[in-house]
C-alpha cells in the first residue's frame, strides 16, 4: 500500500497551497510532498527563464522527485498540476492519481466563454507565450475563487506567484503547439484515476472536465461537485473533495493491494 501522496499546485501557485490537503492526509498516515514548480517564488520578481519554461520542463522536474521517492506515489494535481499528473501517470509514475479540476489535455477543446474571458488579456498580450504572466485580482476573482468571500479572495491572491507564458500556450494553443507538450496518451494511463469536477468552475468548467473523464474511461472514476468551484484547496470546499479523496484511495487503491 502506498503510503505516499505527491500534491502539485497549478498555475501562479506553489507547494504551500496544499497546507489543509497536507495536514489532512498527514493525518490518516500519509507521507505528503507538496513541491513547488521551477522559477515559482512568492514575492520575488520573476526569473527571465520562466516565461519560456515548459510543461516538459516541469514533468521531467517533477519525474526526478518522484524517482527519488521509497515508494511509488499517489500523484494529486489541481488544475495545471492536474494535467502535470495526468502526464507523470501516463509515464508509469504514479500508484494511483487524482487530477482536481484539471487542465485540459491535448485535443479537448477547452476554450469556452468563461475560459475565454478568464485569460482573454494575457492571452491577446502579444508575446505572452515567452514571457512570465501574472494575472490581476479581478481575473482571479472571476475565475479561479468566484464562491469565496472578496477578504479571503485576497489572501489567497497574496500568495500566488508569476507563471509561465510558454505553458499557458501550450495549454491553451495545444493544437498550434508543435512540440505537443499537452499531450497524453490514454492508453498508458494503467493506474486507477479519478478525476474531480465542479459545477460553479469557470477556469476548467465541468463539461470540459467530463470529456476528461471520457479520455480515461478504462481506469477513471468521475466526481462532479456542482457546488463547487474551481478552487478546491481552500474555502468551504476543500473539507468535502479531501474526504471523498481519501475514500476513493481506500476503495480504488488500498482494498485493492490487499485483494
Amino acid at each position: 500500500m502506498s503510503k505516499t501522496v505527491f500534491m502539485i499546485h497549478g498555475m501562479w501557485g506553489t507547494g504551500d497551497q496544499w497546507s489543509n490537503y497536507r495536514a489532512f492526509f498527514e493525518a490518516k498516515g500519509y507521507t505528503v510532498v507538496t513541491p513547488t514548480l521551477r522559477y515559482h517564488v512568492l514575492g520575488a520578481h520573476p526569473d527571465p527563464a520562466l516565461g519560456t519554461t515548459s510543461l516538459n520542463d516541469y514533468t521531467n522536474d517533477l519525474e526526478l522527485e518522484i524517482n527519488a521517492l521509497p515508494d511509488k506515489p499517489i500523484i494529486i494535481g489541481h488544475s495545471m498540476g492536474g494535467l502535470l499528473a495526468q502526464k507523470l501517470c501516463a509515464r508509469g509514475l504514479g500508484k494511483a492519481g487524482i487530477f482536481l479540476t484539471p487542465a485540459a489535455p491535448r485535443g479537448i477543446i477547452a476554450l469556452t466563454p468563461s475560459v475565454i474571458k478568464s485569460f482573454r488579456r494575457i492571452m491577446m498580450t502579444w508575446g505572452f507565450w515567452r514571457n512570465p504572466t501574472y494575472p490581476s485580482f479581478e481575473e482571479a476573482y472571476y475565475s479561479v475563487y468566484n464562491l469565496l468571500p472578496e477578504a479571503e479572495a485576497r489572501k489567497e491572491y497574496a500568495r500566488l506567484t508569476h507563471e509561465s507564458g510558454r505553458t499557458a500556450f501550450e495549454i491553451g494553443f495545444a493544437l498550434l503547439d508543435t512540440t505537443r507538450a499537452a499531450e497524453v496518451d490514454a492508453t498508458k494511463m494503467q493506474c486507477p484515476v479519478l478525476i474531480v469536477g465542479a459545477g460553479k468552475d469557470r477556469i476548467t468548467p465541468a463539461s470540459v472536465i467530463r470529456k476528461i473523464a471520457a479520455k480515461y474511461k478504462a481506469t477513471g472514476t468521475y466526481k462532479e461537485f456542482p457546488n463547487h468551484a474551481h478552487w478546491l484547496l481552500g474555502g468551504e470546499a476543500w473539507e468535502d473533495v479531501a474526504g471523498y479523496c481519501h475514500t476513493w484511495i481506500g476503495d480504488n487503491v488500498d482494498n485493492k493491494n490487499e485483494q
